[in-house]
């Protein structure tokens, strides 16, 4: 979800998209909108992901949350001050994960040239399209029907001729919408937003311009590069100068592999007990294990996380004798792992698993003796019964709580 100052450009700058192939596709409100689709009484109400306490930072809000000044980043407890009659939601990454998997299928069924830039928006370059499915502007409009016909949800698509000015323009493409800037509009379309607005200037980079009279995109584009220099760096002044411009060579590709996946909560209040610990643990580690399967990477190592009430945090990881995927393998880790933790007195704050060292699935890699290749048989069936049933529909019997077992059925798998 962006962040960035928007400002208020042109809603519309011409219809030229003939020297226009990049796309950027940016899904609105991501988190909280899977919530909605999933809960349609949620519908039209102000929805908050993040946690349901007064505890961790809003990932996610509805733009009925947003007309309260709710944001991504703000402190929970803040986010309730300001729309306490709003929604509140602990965040789900398995579920958000499958459906931007959904969401990168769709992009990938339209052009080979894709490049996922987080969970919830990636780039595409359409360029070569244009004989099977029209014009870059016609896949923007497919790309957005598809999306919400295969997916359910929402999505705003900027078009340009540049990644960086693709990704400020479906900013301003939202919600749910698209917005096209020809190429010879650029520098119209930039010159008067915010300095924030601009790709690569954060918090910091952001103040150190401000303080020094710099408040538009267009104020830094007419500022002498030496001058930059001097504020920033020589890197970071060529490189935002450039971009103030227009100017952005750099071509939409598939990004590098991840180098490590992670599951982490701050719990609502402190965790007291190693039962309930291990619980998170256990579910952690499958979440991590399904997250492997899902790109096709085995992980060498795994971490544990766990963070008392007064913020201390202690880590602890182990290499396997064998990369694995396999989330009883990564939970018997992590729990060896986590008993070897001294429970804080005050409880754990927050608690973390994660992999690491990954490798490709199929590559050569060594295999102990004792594996059992039914239990990621049976993982793999969990995986394709998620993609079938939506995740939740089945699950570690350990994980099963007494209303589960009393009330709706769930498919389980002892562990």
């Amino acid at each position: 979800m962006s962040v960035a100052p928007r400002g208020k450009p042109k809603p519309n700058f011409g219809d030229d998209d003939s020297q226009t192939p990049i796309l950027h596709v940016d899904m609105d409100s991501f988190f909280a909108s899977v919530e909605v689709l999933l809960n349609p009484d949620l519908k039209g109400r102000p929805v908050i992901v993040g946690g349901t306490g007064n505890r961790g930072v809003v990932t996610a809000a509805t733009y009925e949350a947003r007309a309260y000044g709710v944001r991504a980043g703000m402190p929970i407890g803040r986010a309730r001050s300001l729309c306490s009659g709003a929604v509140f939601i602990q965040g789900r990454h398995d579920v958000y994960a499958e459906y931007s998997g959904r969401v990168m299928k769709v992009l990938r069924s339209l052009s080979p040239r894709v490049e996922p830039i987080s969970i919830d928006e990636a780039f595409m370059d359409v360029g070569g399209a244009r004989r099977q499915l029209g014009s870059p502007v016609r896949v923007a409009y497919l790309v957005r029907a598809k999306i919400k016909d295969e997916v359910g949800l929402p999505a705003s698509v900027g078009v340009a001729s540049t990644k960086s000015v693709a990704k400020i323009a479906s900013a301003h493409a939202k919600p749910d919408g698209l917005l096209l800037v020809p190429a010879d509009r650029t520098i119209e379309f930039l010159h008067p937003l915010p300095i924030g607005a601009l790709w690569g200037v954060g918090r910091k980079t952001g103040e150190v311009l401000q303080t020094r009279g710099v408040d538009t995109i267009g104020q830094l584009a007419n500022t002498p590069v030496q001058v930059l220099t001097g504020w920033l760096g020589a890197a970071s002044a060529h490189a935002l100068h450039a971009l103030a411009w227009g100017r952005d060579t750099r071509p939409v590709g598939e990004r590098e592999r991840e180098k490590s996946i992670s599951m982490e909560r701050t719990f609502p209040q402190n965790v007291t007990s190693r039962e309930e610990l291990a619980a998170f643990v256990l579910a952690a580690a499958h979440d991590c294990a399904h997250r492997l399967r899902s790109i096709g990477m085995l992980a060498w190592t795994v971490t544990v996380k766990v963070r008392d009430g007064e913020f201390n945090t202690v880590s602890r990881s182990k290499t396997l004798l064998a990369p694995t995927d396999v989330g009883r393998e990564v939970a018997e880790t992590a729990e060896v792992l986590v008993d070897a933790i001294r429970f804080p007195k005050g409880g754990v704050r927050l608690a973390g698993v994660g992999v690491s060292s990954l490798v490709e699935d199929g590559d050569a890699i060594p295999m102990l003796l004792d594996d059992n290749p039914k239990v990621r048989a049976t993982e793999l069936a969990m995986d394709a019964a998620q993609a079938r049933f939506g995740i939740g529909a089945i699950r570690p019997a350990s994980l099963l709580k007494p209303q589960d077992l009393d009330g709706e059925n769930h498919g389980s798998i002892g562990r």
